[in-house]
């Protein structure tokens, strides 16, 4: 088809310098603000790490942060909790923060940016150990999506859901 817009090839990748940060805005302020403002400092101090969905090596059409974690085995439901070591804390990986720009919104962009987190944090608990991932839905639309990837709710703290690495495993076989 002559003249047909390309759809853009998207790459992910961690947030560095060269992405326009200022540019970006899904909607929520605290989560523009984090990429726009804090997401530099974050990695500067080791507390988080930020990957950007891009089109173009630029423009950032969503984003993700994975940081070390860990969860009170008392905080899990039972069903969780036994099938886990009983230690008092359970090292997990928090998805801290995942949005998609309003411009890319409707495109699976964010399903593409929980997969990536996923397989990043499955391959990395080769090396350091995580029972799973935890999130912390903004609100219930959040909480709707993370259910539809199988995570379940903890009943300790509202909006917190976790994924068991069993789980996360099964995504990719």
């Amino acid at each position: 088809m002559a003249g047909a817009a390309q759809k853009p090839k998207f790459s992910i990748e961690p947030l560095a310098a060269k992405h326009d940060r200022a540019a970006f805005s899904c909607g929520v302020e605290s989560l523009d603000v984090y990429l726009q403002k804090q997401a530099g400092q974050d990695f500067k101090k080791h507390a988080a790490v930020s990957f950007v969905l891009t089109p173009n090596g630029t423009e950032i059409a969503g984003y993700y942060t994975l940081s070390q974690y860990s969860v009170q085995l008392e905080s899990l439901s039972d069903e969780i909790a036994k099938k886990l070591p009983k230690y008092p804390m359970v090292p997990t990986t928090l998805i801290g923060r995942l949005a998609v720009s309003t411009v890319y919104r409707g495109r699976g962009l964010g399903e593409m940016l929980l997969m990536d987190a996923l397989y990043r944090i499955l391959r990395h608990s080769k090396e350091v150990a995580s029972a799973g991932t935890i999130v912390d839905a903004i609100d219930n639309a959040a909480i709707a999506f993370y259910e539809k990837y199988g995570f379940l709710e903890l009943p300790s703290v509202p909006g917190r859901l976790f994924l068991p690495m069993g789980t996360i495993e099964n995504l990719f076989k």
